[in-house]
C-alpha cells in the first residue's frame, strides 16, 4: 500500500527523471543498478509502464504513476472506453487508477471520482495532470459517507466495486464488495437515475436481471477473454448483449422471446462446419440466439454444427474434415507426435490430459475439437 513516504518519492523529480531515463531496460537489471537512485521505486515504474503499453496506452504514453495493485485492478482502456453513458455530469464511486474516469472524462462535461485512500487520490490527481485531463474531480471520500451528505445531480453514477477481501480471497456477490453497491441504491437512486455497474467476468448474467429488472447487460470480451459484465439501470430494458472487442468490435442484443429448439438427432455425417462461439456469447448465455438459422445442432458445450458455413458469426468458424466418437487409442495410432491445437467444450479432460491420452504435443497444424452431445464424447478433426 501507498505511504506518505512512498508518494513523496513517485512525484519527485529525481524519480520521474530516472524512470523516464531508464525505460528501455528490464526492470530486473534496473532494480539492482546501484547507479540508480532509489532503484526499487524506479524499477517498479519501469515494470509496470512495459506492460502498460497494451492494457494503458495512454498511461504509458504520459509516463503516469502505476501502484502495482492499483494497475492489476484497473479495467484496460479498451474495456473502459466501451461503457456506453455520456451527458453533463457522472459521478463515479470507485476510481482507483482512474481508468475509467479517464473515459468517462470524453463523454461527459464533469467527472468527479471518489478515491478513499488519500495516497492513491492523490497519484490519481497527477496522472490525470499528466494526462491533460481538466474536467475529472478527484474527492477523497468512501462512496458511503459522499452519497449521505451530497447534494448535487448527475447524469449517471458509475461504479466498479474492489472484489478483494481483506485477505485477497475473490469475491463474485455484489453484496460482499466493497462498496455494497445492494446496501447504496437509495442514496444513488436519489442523485441519479441511472446507474451504470461493472462487476467481475464471473458474475452471473441471471443474477444481474434478478437485481436489475429493467436493466441492459453487457458481457464484454477482449482477445477472446471476458473481461467484464456490464449492468445499465437505465430503464431502457431488460436486454442481454455480447460483445467482443477486436477489429471492429462486434455485439449482438438479445431483448425478449425464447430461441426456437434445435432439432436433437446428432448425424454426425453432415456436418461440415464447426462453430466455436465468442466467450461474450457463451458468457451471455445468447449464442444460440446469434446464430439461430444458421447453426443446426449444438453440442452440450456450445459448439454449433451447421451443413452450410455460417455468416457474420462472433466467433471463429472451422471446416470439418470428419467427426467420429472420442477413441484415445485410435487417436493415438493416428496421431502420436503430432503437434495439435485443441479446442473443447463440455468434455470431462483438460487440454493437457488429452494430449498426454493421444500421445499428441501443442503446436502443428492439426486442429482437433472435443465436446460431448447427448451424453457421447466426440472428436471433431478441423481443416
Amino acid at each position: 500500500m501507498i505511504d506518505s513516504q512512498e508518494y513523496a518519492l513517485l512525484i519527485s523529480d529525481e524519480v520521474t527523471r530516472a524512470v523516464a531515463q531508464h525505460r528501455r531496460r528490464d526492470h530486473l537489471e534496473v532494480a539492482l543498478d546501484s547507479g540508480v537512485p532509489h532503484a526499487r521505486v524506479v524499477a517498479t515504474q519501469v515494470k509496470y509502464l512495459a506492460r502498460a503499453a497494451v492494457k494503458l496506452p495512454s498511461y504509458a504514453a504520459a509516463q503516469c504513476i502505476l501502484p502495482p495493485l492499483a494497475f492489476e485492478q484497473a479495467s484496460s482502456e479498451r474495456c473502459a472506453a466501451r461503457k456506453t453513458i455520456g451527458g453533463d455530469r457522472v459521478l463515479d464511486l470507485t476510481c482507483g487508477l482512474g481508468v475509467d474516469a479517464f473515459a468517462l472524462s470524453r463523454r461527459f462535461r464533469r467527472v468527479v471520482t471518489l478515491e478513499r485512500n488519500e495516497w492513491l487520490a492523490r497519484i490519481a490527481q497527477e496522472n490525470f495532470r499528466r494526462l491533460g485531463v481538466a474536467n475529472v474531480e478527484v474527492v477523497c471520500a468512501a462512496a458511503e459517507d459522499y452519497l449521505q451528505h451530497a447534494d448535487g445531480c448527475f447524469d449517471w453514477v458509475y461504479a466498479d466495486p474492489d472484489r478483494r477481501s481483506a485477505a485477497g480471497r475473490k469475491l463474485v456477490r455484489l453484496e460482499e464488495c466493497s462498496p455494497a453497491i445492494p446496501d447504496l441504491l437509495s442514496a444513488i437512486r436519489r442523485v441519479s437515475g441511472r446507474l451504470c455497474l461493472k462487476n467481475s467476468p464471473l458474475f452471473d448474467v441471471d443474477e444481474a436481471l434478478r437485481l436489475f429488472p429493467a436493466a441492459r447487460v453487457e458481457v464484454v470480451s477482449l482477445d477472446g477473454e471476458c473481461k467484464e459484465v456490464v449492468v445499465y439501470d437505465d430503464g431502457a430494458g431488460p436486454s442481454v448483449t455480447a460483445t467482443a472487442l477486436g477489429d471492429p468490435d462486434r455485439s449482438f442484443t438479445l431483448r425478449s422471446g425464447g430461441v426456437p429448439p434445435l432439432p436433437r438427432a446428432f448425424r454426425q455425417e453432415e456436418y461440415r462446419w464447426l462453430t466455436v462461439p465468442d466467450v461474450a456469447l457463451a458468457k451471455a448465455r445468447v449464442a444460440r440466439a446469434h446464430l439461430a438459422g444458421q447453426v443446426d445442432i449444438w453440442s452440450d458445450g456450445g459448439f454449433g454444427f451447421s451443413v452450410g458455413r455460417p455468416s457474420d458469426a462472433i466467433g471463429r468458424v472451422f471446416a470439418i474434415e470428419s467427426i467420429g466418437p472420442y477413441d484415445p487409442r485410435q487417436l493415438k495410432r493416428l496421431y502420436k507426435g503430432c503437434g495439435a491445437t485443441i479446442f473443447k467444450r463440455d468434455f470431462p479432460l483438460s487440454a493437457d490430459e488429452i494430449m498426454r491420452r493421444t500421445g499428441l504435443h501443442a503446436g502443428g497444424d492439426l486442429r482437433l475439437a472435443f465436446t460431448r452431445i447427448d451424453g457421447q464424447f466426440w472428436t471433431i478433426r478441423l481443416k
